[in-house]
């Protein structure tokens, strides 16, 4: 922590430094730009000034040049109109005089056509009469001549009517049934095309449908081999699935033998508590909960994340793992007391004991700050120690 907080120190000093650094380049980038802003407004009022000038200019000469061709205008208007009138009063001069003249001519030619057409009535009056009367008499000579012949005609006619109509009614039948026959024959040739034009779409569609089974059977043989494959991959992964779930469940089986084996080695404490408080203060456990509810940046702890639902489980493996190191530690520092006591008790037991090994030895029930109140070798008669 205090390397962290020596990092961020130092990080926030390179902070203020950057922010100081950016502030005066700003200040001096603010500068620049209003001194080129100036510079603009200068050379847009230049600019300005150079366009009124010219503006004024134009202007000017825009007036003089409209002055001097409104009056061409109004010169050509006058002297057009004086052309108008002129040509009106030439042109009324001209009509009235071509009036005069067709109206004198019409009265002329009618005249004319009016005696022509006297003339010719009379002439053609009298012709009239004696062609009508020439005509009555020749057909009056015509009926007389042709009175048994038109008798004899008219049986005639009466007969060709009624040959005629028979002609007719027999035209009539022959027509309907040459029609019959055609439209026969018509339907005949569409039967024997239809027919055809049936025939070569089943050859078609016979040819389509024996492509689509060749197609078919090529895509059953390939869907059979590729189910095959898939039953053996299936087959396989199935065997590898089991063997998997196995190792899970028997992996489960054995933690529940250890969850009911630690459950009977549990205290009461431990079964009424299962979950021992936190030891993080108020604002630890604020920040440690900001910092998890903060999106993951590296993949551990995304990882880590996605397994936040096993908290308790950790909390109660790590609550056992530091009771093992505990009890590891508290086994040791045993040892070693076991050890010492081990030592103490040999030497306690050394000390009660009279042998030739341990009389040869330091014997602490004999021995006071290193010097013995019993000599340590005694005669004997036979000469030898006790």
């Amino acid at each position: 922590m205090d390397c962290k907080d020596s990092v961020i120190e130092s990080l926030a000093k390179d902070l203020e430094e950057a922010e100081k650094q950016h502030a005066r380049a700003l200040r001096s980038h603010l500068h620049n730009v209003d001194r080129l802003l100036q510079l603009q407004r200068s050379r847009l009022a230049c600019l300005e000034e150079g366009y009124g000038a010219q503006l004024e200019a134009l202007r000017m000469e825009f007036e003089a040049e409209r002055g001097t061709i409104l009056e061409q205008h109004e010169r050509e208007s006058c002297y057009l109109q004086d052309m108008a009138l002129a040509a009106g009063q030439s042109y009324a001069e001209n009509d009235r005089e071509d009036t005069l003249n067709f109206q004198s001519a019409r009265d002329d030619i009618k005249n004319k056509s009016l005696q022509e057409q006297h003339y010719s009535r009379a002439q053609l009056g009298g012709r009239v009469a004696a062609l009508r009367e020439q005509l009555q008499k020749v057909a009056q000579d015509y009926m007389e001549a042709t009175k048994k012949q038109q008798v004899a005609f008219e049986m005639l006619r009466e007969k060709d009517e009624k040959s005629s109509r028979e002609i007719e009614m027999q035209t009539k039948k022959l027509q309907k049934l040459q029609e019959l026959v055609a439209a026969t024959k018509g339907r005949i040739a569409a039967r024997l095309r239809e027919g055809e034009e049936q025939t070569q779409r089943a050859r078609e569609e016979k040819e389509k449908l024996l492509g689509q089974l060749q197609e078919l059977k090529s895509e059953l043989s390939q869907a059979r081999a590729k189910a095959h494959g898939s039953l053996a991959t299936l087959t396989v992964q199935s065997g590898a699935a089991l063997a998997a779930l196995a190792r899970v469940v028997r992996k489960a089986e054995r933690i529940l033998r250890l969850a009911e084996m630690c459950r009977r080695l549990e205290t009461e404490e431990e079964k009424v508590l299962p979950f021992y408080p936190s030891s993080l203060a108020e604002g630890e456990q604020r920040d440690a909960q900001r910092v998890l509810e903060e999106p993951p940046a590296e993949p551990l702890a995304q990882a880590a994340r996605d397994y936040a639902g096993l908290e308790r489980f950790w909390q109660r493996f790590n609550k056992v793992k530091l009771e093992e190191q505990a009890l590891e530690r508290e086994r040791a520092v045993l040892g070693r007391r076991n050890r010492c006591l081990r030592v103490l008790l040999g030497q306690y037991l050394a000390g009660i004991a009279v042998s030739q090994e341990v009389l040869s030895q330091l014997n602490p029930l004999l021995d006071v700050e290193h010097k013995s109140r019993v000599p340590r070798a005694l005669p004997r008669a036979g000469g030898g120690r006790a």
